[in-house]
């Protein structure tokens, strides 16, 4: 059996790793970084750890399901929590609305905020999206790649499963439908964001997301989001998967249509029969494949403008949220601003998480880092945004923040990135967060298999890949490519898997 290499340790690329090496095929897993985990950073300021990338966790079954094809569990590497509220909402006319752990706090908090016919829609509109969730998880998240062909394999069935996920309308078009109160609207067409897409033309189906963070549940990991990569990496190493970092691929050498091996570029040349790429699909098809491969898709998601501030500590009825969304005066526009004119929104929707309160980080003696973020496009691709762009946006937002009460003028950005910071760091990306925008009905069938038709050997585990960004589904990402390649080499597949 030879070598597989990653190419890779984020999410999905560990996940992949994990269960190779646990089904006996040896792993070593190369990241260009100086440490693993991709998009999940970290920064330290003045002694303390802080947050870069991700808040919140959901699906954490995914994950689970990683560990324990690693000999462990999701419950015994990390320490889940949830606080209450798990949302703060504020709307420009001052109201706020909170939303709890579970769906009846958060139906009792919506009619105590916005009426009882509030709580009727939100809670008639979390089953139906609870009803979409369970028609399109197993085939467009839990299963294979869908393609027009497997539906029609499918026959019926597959045919009466694709009615109920409400595929023919916009996310924003059944959400009026459905929802009177302009708060509620504002909070469920959020959701769009949540894999970088526009609610204006992403299908309905991407309503099920509601469900997912509302009914199933997020959470906060106790000592920082950074806590899972630990766990992947030390899970990985149990496994016997041996990793370099700081060592970038330069491309992948391929003879008479199969892979080689890999060539850093350094000159350092690494044979293997496999090769999984935990990478965005733009540098895979881009460079490290030879020329004539699949080109990279023209839409991708959205990027971000993100800060972490220190910021003096409140107590009591003044702490703050764990997750707080500051709504625009027209949220609508943003969406305009970001998929019509491609600009950095002009009155942008602002998200901030309070580490310690989300996650019980420590911050500094009296201060504490609270993690805040902007939605942008992605960067040109013929370049990059000019950096008055972000020095404008980031005064938008900060002041955005201050007039919300929720920092003061004292309070430090101590980290900053910005849409061209994540286009350098993930090469083929242009910064976007999600890989494919999912604006059009046939989105999900566009996005890259994790098994590549050309060359042989050659699998995708990264949120540019099905089934798509975000913690967990690079999770089933790495999963889905993991037995791709056990399939191929004939070797039992992970539990629960599905053939391809």
């Amino acid at each position: 059996m030879g070598q597989a290499v990653v190419v890779g340790a984020g999410v999905g690329g560990l996940s992949a790793a994990i269960i190779l090496a646990a089904r006996g095929v040896p792993v070593r897993v190369i990241e260009m970084a100086e440490r693993p985990g991709g998009k999940i950073g970290i920064a330290e300021h003045d002694g303390v750890e802080l947050d870069t990338g991700p808040s919140l966790l959901t699906l954490p079954d995914a994950l689970d399901r990683v560990f324990r094809e690693g000999g462990s569990s999701l419950y015994d590497e990390l320490e889940l929590v949830r606080p209450d509220p798990a949302f703060r909402y504020r709307f420009p006319d001052g109201s706020i609305l909170d939303l709890r752990p579970d769906v009846e706090a958060s139906v009792e908090s919506v009619r105590e905020a916005l009426g009882n016919d509030a709580g009727r829609e939100f809670e008639a509109f979390l089953s139906y999206a609870r009803r979409i969730w369970e028609a399109a998880a197993p085939a467009f998240v839990h299963g294979p790649a869908p393609s027009r062909r497997s539906l029609r394999r499918g026959g019926l069935p597959a045919l009466l499963s694709i009615l109920r996920i409400d595929p023919f309308r916009t996310m924003k078009r059944t959400i009026d439908r459905r929802v009177k109160t302009p708060e509620l609207r504002a909070v469920f067409a959020r959701f769009a964001t949540y894999n970088g897409s526009d609610p204006r033309q992403a299908p309905a189906t991407l309503n099920c997301i509601a469900h997912v963070e509302l009914g199933l549940g997020g959470y906060g990991v106790r000592g920082g989001m950074y806590e899972i990569v630990r766990a992947l990496v030390r899970t990985a190493e149990r496994q016997g998967v041996e990793m370099d970092t700081g060592v970038r691929v330069a491309r992948v050498r391929v003879h008479q249509g199969r892979v080689e091996g890999i060539e850093a570029s350094d000159g350092q040349r690494l044979s293997a029969s496999t090769v999984v790429f935990n990478a965005d699909a733009g540098q895979v098809f881009g460079t490290l494949l030879p020329a004539g491969g699949r080109s990279p898709d023209p839409s991708p998601s959205t990027s971000g403008w993100v800060g972490v501030l220190r910021s003096r500590r409140r107590a009591g009825g003044e702490r703050r949220a764990a997750h707080t969304v500051l709504f625009p005066e027209n949220y609508m526009e943003e969406f305009a601003d970001l998929f019509d004119r491609d600009h950095a929104p002009r009155d942008p929707s602002v998200y901030l998480c309070a580490q310690e309160v989300a996650h019980e980080r420590t911050g500094w003696e009296e201060d504490e880092p609270v993690f805040v973020m902007a939605n942008v496009p992605p960067e040109p691709a013929d370049g990059a945004r000019p950096d008055t762009v972000w020095e404008e946006l980031r005064e938008r937002v900060l002041g955005r923040v201050r007039s919300a009460g929720l920092c003061e003028p004292g309070d430090q950005v101590v980290f900053e990135r910005t849409a061209a910071g994540l286009a350098r760091e993930f090469p083929g990306s242009r910064g976007s967060l999600y890989g494919l925008a999912s604006n059009s009905r046939t989105a999900a069938f566009r996005r890259p298999p994790n098994r590549l038709s050309s060359p042989a050997g050659a699998y995708l585990a990264s949120g540019s890949a099905h089934p798509g960004g975000g913690i967990p589904l690079c999770a089933l990402s790495g999963v889905a490519a993991a037995e791709a390649v056990l399939e191929d080499l004939h070797l039992p597949l992970a539990a629960g898997a599905a053939r391809r």
